[in-house]
């Protein structure tokens, strides 16, 4: 099997969640009926287990890869040469795990109130060794969706004991009080650390990146006509024990815009046509940094840390001296850390999100 020299697309792997949504990832596929449904996930590039109640399938999550009309996991295909895909330095830190999970979410309702534990809780207290810190990237609203929106942190924050009540008697419209909607638009960039509570609203598809875990706290048990089980709600432990991962510090909107929302910052020019903006990295977490590449006509490229990276408008040819590859808006390929030079070629403006694995350390 010939994985070398070549970049790595990326097929969809739609993952079941709790929620709705989905329809624009048919559209991609080009479904005949393309429709919302709990499949309203592409996870991409994914060595990260899903935790769904009842699931069957252990592997759900993890992406499948097909190479020479052969198909395997993508956790496989690292095996095989996990040097080359990661990198000797990111391979000595961390095994053959990328350590960042890159999803393409596409929702038709507002998501369950919820909240994720940060690394540190998780080390501590779930035995593991990523928490799970988000950044969304806004791609594009849905049509008849006037003021879209997110709900990040507490504006208003309850006291541990209201807050508590809240959950216990499901008392929605309170909890909705302690949020003010925050508007969002396309290519807003956001950062949500470990335990600040949040929900995405409906009619948004945006490039969520993460920690490698789907640890999460949902406070909201029903949503879209499906109701959590209760192993689904406080990760398989106590309401009391999960109060502790949150965030109760007021949060306002002023602050919410100045310290988690983010403008892009140019980091190198290529010619007249080309850039590369810096977007989310160690100033913000040591968890993955995310870049973005507007690219019009021809450059030439050399990495040397893999990324997974999303066309998020228009399309382009990237070419190794041993093979090319069309990529069009919504495409998603994996460039491995030991590629060597590439070229992307773009007749009309591209642009490429790129999603790193954890900063080198100092």
């Amino acid at each position: 099997m010939n994985y070398r020299n070549k970049l790595i697309k990326l097929p969809q792997n739609r993952v079941w969640r709790s929620y709705l949504g989905g329809r624009i990832l048919d559209e991609l596929i080009g479904k005949s009926n393309p429709c919302d449904s709990r499949y309203p996930e592409d996870w991409i590039g994914s060595v990260t287990v899903a935790r769904n109640p009842d699931s069957r399938n252990e592997n759900e999550g993890i992406s499948k890869i097909e190479i020479e009309e052969q198909e395997l996991l993508f956790t496989d295909l690292i095996a095989l040469d996990p040097k080359y895909f990661l990198g000797k330095e990111h391979l000595a830190r961390f095994g053959q795990k990328p350590m960042v999970l890159v999803k393409l979410l596409d929702s038709a309702v507002r998501l369950h109130f919820q909240a994720h534990p940060t690394a540190q809780f998780a080390k501590l207290h779930l035995n593991t060794t990523s928490g799970k810190a988000e950044a969304y990237h806004i791609l594009s609203i849905r049509e008849g969706i006037e003021e879209p929106f997110v709900y990040l942190g507490f504006q208003r924050p309850p006291d541990r004991a209201e807050f508590k009540r809240c959950i216990e008697q499901q008392d929605i419209k309170t909890m909705e009080s302690f949020f003010d909607k925050i508007k969002v638009k396309p290519g807003d960039t956001l950062f949500i650390p470990g335990g600040v509570p949040h929900a995405i609203g409906g009619g948004i598809l945006m490039v969520e990146v993460m920690e490698p875990s789907d640890l999460a706290v949902r406070f909201e048990f029903e949503r879209g006509g499906y109701v959590l089980p209760e192993s689904a709600r406080f990760m398989s432990r106590g309401l009391d024990f999960c109060l502790d991962i949150f965030d109760f510090e007021a949060k306002p909107e002023t602050l919410v815009r100045s310290e988690y929302m983010f403008e892009p910052r140019l980091e190198v020019t290529y010619g007249k046509n080309a850039h590369r903006y810096h977007l989310i990295g160690p100033e913000t977490t040591p968890c993955y940094r995310i870049k973005k590449s507007i690219v019009q006509g021809t450059i030439e490229r050399h990495e040397t840390t893999f990324f997974i990276g999303v066309i998020t408008k228009g399309s382009c040819v990237i070419k190794t001296p041993e093979s090319a590859i069309e990529l069009k808006t919504y495409d998603k390929f994996f460039c491995p850390a030991c590629l060597g030079p590439y070229t992307i070629k773009a007749d009309d403006e591209v642009h490429i999100l790129e999603c790193f694995g954890p900063n080198k350390p100092n």
